[in-house]
């Protein structure tokens, strides 16, 4: 009698190995093909999310910048009319007495600038046909400690380095004392090596020196047509504050005074008085711009 053959085991076995093999890698081979497919969805919507970002910073309108003006100053300084973008752009500045306030004045044309980067920070250049007609950089530079922000001057002049000069009737923005003083005449400003830095405790200082010379100044409360003509030196120190000298170059105003600029803010001590021949005319502006005493006024700040 012929035998059946007998079922070998060991292939039996094989085979039921090598179809769950090949299950196996078909899942496995499914399962990576998942994941690179969710992967690839996740880099999609990072690189969706990156390019807004970029296009964003890119192409932040201008009024961004205004507003970021306007928080800073306080209200006090608007960029309005603004266009174009964050990093190049234009905008006619106003100087305001603050939130609130109706006192407003701006200066003829637009202010213009460009902003990147440069050596860590960034690298701002202003320009302006009335005030600051050669372009005028700024370099902000943040750090641990302290922001630096380092004044290069586009030309230099018989004063020094020559930062710009604007007309004084634009201070009657601000609002009181300036809207009642009326000045008139030319303010100009220069500098040397000048730097301001801000400290993380908030406390400002200045390397450098700066000039502010008030060119032909006049006022509505006198009928003179012109007070004259008046200097401010102001010089910082590595360790020390900021100190104030002012002085009077010509005219029947005469003006002096010092102080200085340090943590607990202004402080300044100075007086007015008149030429003989001119103390009626200056009576009325010398009892407002500071305390009587005698042919004096006496002017105190802080």
């Amino acid at each position: 009698m012929a035998a059946f053959p007998r079922s070998n085991p060991a292939g039996w076995w094989a085979g039921r190995m090598a179809a769950t093999t090949r299950w196996m890698e078909s899942t496995l081979e499914v399962v990576r093909w998942e994941n690179m497919r969710r992967a690839g969805r996740r880099w999609g919507w990072w690189g969706a999310a990156a390019g807004t970002v970029i296009g964003l910073l890119a192409y932040a309108p201008a009024p961004w910048l205004a507003q970021l003006v306007v928080e800073t100053s306080q209200g006090r300084v608007l960029l309005a009319e603004s266009s174009g973008t964050v990093w190049h752009g234009s905008a006619v500045v106003v100087l305001t007495g603050g939130r609130g306030s109706r006192d407003a004045a701006a200066l003829p044309g637009r202010l213009n600038w460009d902003l990147g980067w440069q050596s860590g920070g960034l690298r701002l250049t202003l320009q302006q046909d009335c005030c600051v007609p050669t372009p005028l950089v700024l370099l902000v530079q943040p750090r641990w400690s302290e922001t630096r922000l380092t004044v290069q001057p586009g030309q230099s002049g018989p004063r020094g380095a020559q930062l710009g000069h604007w007309p004084a009737a634009w201070l009657t923005g601000l609002g009181t004392p300036w809207n009642t003083l009326q000045l008139g005449g030319t303010i100009h400003l220069s500098g040397q090596q000048l730097a301001l830095v801000w400290t993380r405790s908030g406390v400002l200082k200045m390397d450098g020196q700066a000039t502010v010379v008030l060119d032909n100044m006049s006022s509505s409360l006198s009928t003179l047509d012109r007070l004259g003509s008046y200097r401010m030196d102001v010089q910082g120190e590595p360790q020390g504050p900021i100190t104030l000298n002012l002085s009077t170059l010509d005219g029947a105003l005469q003006l002096s005074g010092q102080g200085e600029l340090g943590p607990r803010g202004m402080r300044f001590r100075g007086e007015a008085s008149a030429t003989p021949q001119e103390r009626g005319a200056l009576d009325n502006l010398l009892n407002i711009i500071g305390r009587r005493s005698g042919d004096r006024s006496v002017i105190t700040i802080g």
